[in-house]
């Protein structure tokens, strides 16, 4: 739990020295800070915004193997991600769901349908499991009635997974807490703190909580670890370093169930320029993505896909389903996100490698890259980078759970067996005192969508909630699900909340517009 006294109580125990110091409350960070506490290691992380605001709330919500990557070469990627998906399937059940894909071809693209069957062979190999079938494009229409187009071909039937990032990473966050990790957001890193002899020691952190007053710490730490992503260039130039990152921007669709009624998922080739795109059934919708593109503008947590990409993707989406007949009036909602990869250059953005890198310079361990599927073993990695500066700490096994183990008593027996599974998947060891405070009514569907009423509850008890959107952007996604982001529903929302955010009135209505204002800016149909 991350509740109101907690959050005060971490900010009183800024003056100690820590073994490490986390910048960055994305996958990233949550995963560096859960390896760490679980090897003992005394440990912070410092988010500006709230955690998972950034990339890792706006991915394509996939654990996947990267079959892509195998195009371009990316064996080991593909390797890795493979064998890590597999154990997120095994250990997040209820967070992370074996997800069926169907990959179709059609007439007239580039690369032979065969190629895929390899590339499938080998993505079976690597999990040592038999997953896939060739189907014909008879096959392909009666697993997927919508996928109409006459230029289809056939494909194939395999499998991959699907997650709620912002789930995944909170759960990594608050099972750090419990092995007494300290995790904070809205807490800025403004500046890096020096020895004399230039080395990193420590971050001056600032409370941006708006009860917080704007007090600030200096903490002191043996090791700084800059987990910020697309913001990594920015902290490196403190210490001197050049910029190495590129950013890309990644955008989607998203779009009520009946409107796209897949209950697979669906991938094949844009037809424009032959880039992997795919449309996922999610949390009760269907989304569409991702593009690829240069972000060019001043960076910040909310970006805005463009017009531009939006008609990139309802081509696609007309080409494949062109008996659906969807335009811009048929989305619900949309959602960008900014990945960064290693500037080399390329021509190409979906050319450059997605495989993580690490960075030390004058004392600061920068790791950037990677995908949301391998976050443990970059964790991993970056801990075993350390063990110089803390040499007395263990050598992260691989071999250890990802997740804490479930108490006995979790067993929510009274619930149906699908709510049960979706409250220990995103909830684990809390989901028995969710269920707790929860009155009847509200352990009901927020229909039409799988997520409970009584999720809003607990994430502003217990989930570090500061605004509006924490809640309903990232706690409980009804910000990408509902229509105008959940504000049909701002009253029972509001009766739920209030009260345990400890809001009066006027606070209240502020959040109201300030969220309202954000998505109609960052979120809502283009």
């Amino acid at each position: 739990m991350l509740d109101r006294e907690r959050r005060e109580a971490f900010w009183s125990q800024l003056d100690r020295e820590f073994d490490l110091v986390i910048i960055g409350g994305g996958i990233t960070g949550a995963g560096i800070l859960a390896e760490a506490t679980r090897l003992g290691l005394r440990a912070a992380l410092f988010e500006a915004a709230d955690f998972a605001s950034g990339t890792s709330s706006r991915s394509s919500k996939l654990v996947h193997g990267g079959l892509r990557y195998l195009r371009n070469a990316q064996v080991k990627l593909t390797w890795e991600s493979v064998r890590e998906r597999e154990r997120l399937l095994k250990e997040g059940r209820g967070l992370v769901s074996p997800l069926p894909f169907l990959m179709a071809n059609f007439r007239g693209e580039r690369l032979p349908p065969w190629l895929f069957g390899i590339g499938l062979t080998i993505y079976d190999l690597m999990a040592l499991k038999w997953n896939h079938a060739a189907r014909t494009a008879q096959e392909l229409r009666s697993l997927c009635p919508p996928l109409t187009s006459p230029d289809l071909v056939g494909g194939y039937r395999y499998f991959d997974a699907r997650v709620d990032d912002a789930r995944l990473v909170l759960r990594l966050v608050l099972e750090a807490i419990a092995r007494e990790g300290v995790a904070l957001n809205y807490a800025r890193v403004v500046r890096l703190l020096t020895r004399r002899d230039g080395r990193v020691c420590g971050v001056a952190v600032r409370d941006e909580n708006p009860s917080g007053q704007g007090r600030t710490r200096e903490v002191r730490a043996r090791v700084v670890v800059n987990a910020t992503g697309a913001w990594a260039d920015e902290v490196r130039a403190q210490v001197g370093g050049r910029r190495r990152l590129r950013r890309l921007r990644g955008g989607h669709l998203v779009f009520p169930f009946e409107r796209l009624p897949l209950t697979r998922a669906v991938t094949f080739l844009h037809p424009r320029d032959a880039r992997p795109v795919f449309a996922v059934p999610w949390e009760g919708v269907t989304f569409f993505g991702t593009t690829d593109v240069d972000h060019r503008e001043p960076l910040r947590s909310d970006v805005r896909i463009s017009e531009a990409e939006a008609e990139y993707l309802l081509e696609a989406l007309r080409f494949a389903f062109p008996d659906l007949s969807l335009s811009k009036r048929d989305v619900l909602s949309t959602y960008a996100g900014v990945r960064a990869v290693v500037d080399t250059g390329k021509a190409d953005p979906s050319k450059e490698s997605r495989e993580f890198v690490l960075w030390r310079e004058a004392g600061l361990l920068t790791v950037s890259g990677g995908k949301l599927t391998t976050f443990r073993l970059m964790a991993h990695h970056a801990l075993r980078a350390v063990r110089a500066a803390l040499p007395e700490h263990e050598v992260p096994r691989r071999s250890e759970r990802i997740f804490d183990p479930l108490p006995a008593e979790a067993t929510l027996s009274d619930l149906p067996p699908e709510h049960r599974l979706r409250l220990l998947g995103r909830y684990g060891r809390w989901a028995a005192r969710l269920v707790e405070i929860a009155s009847p009514d509200e352990l009901e569907p927020i229909a039409p969508l799988p997520a409970l009423w009584a999720e809003l509850r607990w994430a502003a008890h217990a989930e570090a909630v500061l605004h509006l959107d924490d809640l309903l952007l990232r706690r409980v996604r009804l910000g990408l699900t509902l229509p105008q982001g959940g504000l049909e529903h701002i009253e029972r929302i509001r009766a739920l909340v209030q009260g345990e955010l400890g809001w009066d009135d006027d606070r209240w209505e502020q959040e109201v517009r300030d969220y309202r204002e954000r998505w109609q800016r960052f979120y809502s149909p283009v």
